[in-house]
């Protein structure tokens, strides 16, 4: 079985190669680069080599020059593969005395066809190679039993020259002959891992139809794409947008430095302003307090009050007729006084009409204190009324600011 080397940095090409010339009979080697192409020609000896022309490494011009520099590979074909076939890429491929181009990707059986020629051709050349070694020999066996004239001994070296060529490829066909007779047992002893090949094929199919799904889901992302291009459209005139309003704003820098300035006040004022909210809430709230006290208040003042005002004329009635009792009582005390003193000198009549007189004025001076005693209690309990109204009043004003603050 013809082994062919072939050496491309894509997966899928190398996977296409081998798939094709394994199914015209052949044995693949795959190289990933012109690196692992160059170690592996330096230890075995392919009958074929297929290498890609642009590599990361080495290129496969490179590698064809390696092979046409050592005589042990010199006659191996080598079949350049390339994505762009031109000019300069024919060129290159007959300086570096390639044995052809082929342009991927293939086209139906055109590289199997092609490496099958190119076998074909270099079997019937060792073929050749060998009908003249054998031409020759018999032509050196007939000139020894002959007799030997001038002009056979000049076609003898002719052969002798012509000989030494064809023993170095008899040479080279030996021991290619041996080596395909290795690898055919290596092959026989490979014979026994074709489960393990057929479980790799599983697995490959595994994968192409993990890579069938990812299609898919490619297929799903790029409408996704064209929803992301729209969108960066509208971004984009956003930006433009953005931008001749950053050159608006550019035009106003002074303007922005005073409303920053501005801006910066006004936080300050917020600032303080959410201070006094907050202390406007503590005082709402204690106003609310204060509201609900008051109003507790209101009814303890009402109820005092009217007590109060019921005390202070029973107390300014009591103390009226206190003091009136005190007044009579003396006034009684001074009249027993004076009537006894009247008795005892009933010759001052004069003198007792006088301190009847100073009695009498007492006793008026006496009344009017009664009576201004209650226009001060009156007076004193207006104003109570009136601290009690301008206190529900305070509590009022407490309640709209508590409902002014929770309506924003």
């Amino acid at each position: 079985m013809a082994k062919v080397l072939v050496a491309d940095d894509s997966i899928a090409v190398r996977k296409v190669a081998e798939r094709l010339l394994t199914e015209a009979g052949l044995g693949v080697v795959l190289a990933a680069n012109g690196e692992e192409a160059l170690a592996y020609l330096a230890k075995e000896k392919p009958d074929l080599i297929v290498s890609d022309v642009i590599m990361p490494d080495k290129s496969g011009y490179e590698v064809c020059a390696f092979v046409r520099a050592h005589w042990a590979l010199a006659n191996t074909p080598v079949l350049l593969i390339s994505g762009i076939v031109n000019d300069e890429v024919t060129r290159q491929a007959e300086s570096c005395h390639a044995d052809g181009v082929l342009k991927k990707p293939f086209q139906g059986t055109s590289l199997k066809d092609r490496v099958l020629d190119l076998l074909a051709k270099r079997q019937g050349a060792a073929a050749s190679a060998t009908k003249s070694i054998e031409k020759v020999t018999e032509s050196i066996e007939a000139i020894q039993s002959a007799r030997v004239s001038d002009e056979q001994l000049e076609a003898y070296r002719q052969a002798v020259a012509r000989l030494k060529p064809l023993e170095e490829e008899l040479r080279v066909e030996r021991d290619r002959a041996t080596h395909n007779a290795q690898r055919v047992a290596q092959l026989e002893g490979q014979l026994a891992g074709v489960k393990e090949l057929e479980s790799m094929l599983a697995r490959e199919r595994e994968q192409t139809a993990q890579l069938k799904k990812q299609l898919a889901e490619a297929n799903s992302a790029s409408a996704r794409v064209q929803e992301l291009e729209s969108a960066l459209k509208t971004e984009r005139e956003r930006t433009a947008e953005a931008k001749k309003q950053a050159s608006v704003a550019e035009s106003l820098g002074g303007r922005v430095q005073e409303l920053e300035a501005a801006l910066y006040a006004e936080r300050q004022a917020a600032t303080q302003l959410v201070q006094q909210m907050t202390a406007m809430e503590e005082s709402v709230t204690r106003s609310q307090e204060l509201a609900r006290q008051l109003v507790q208040e209101q009814e303890r003042t009402s109820d005092l009050t009217r007590r109060v005002a019921e005390s202070e004329q029973v107390a300014a009635r009591v103390s009226t007729l206190e003091q009136a009792l005190a007044t009579e009582q003396k006034k009684s005390k001074d009249f027993s006084e004076r009537l006894s003193d009247a008795e005892r000198a009933s010759q001052k009549p004069q003198e007792f009409e006088t301190l009847l007189q100073t009695e009498r004025e007492r006793n008026s001076l006496l009344v009017k204190l009664v009576s201004e005693t209650e226009q001060a209690a009156e007076q004193a309990t207006k104003r109570f009324e009136e601290l009690a109204t301008k206190l529900g009043e305070i509590a009022g004003l407490a309640s709209q600011l508590g409902s002014g603050k929770r309506r924003p």
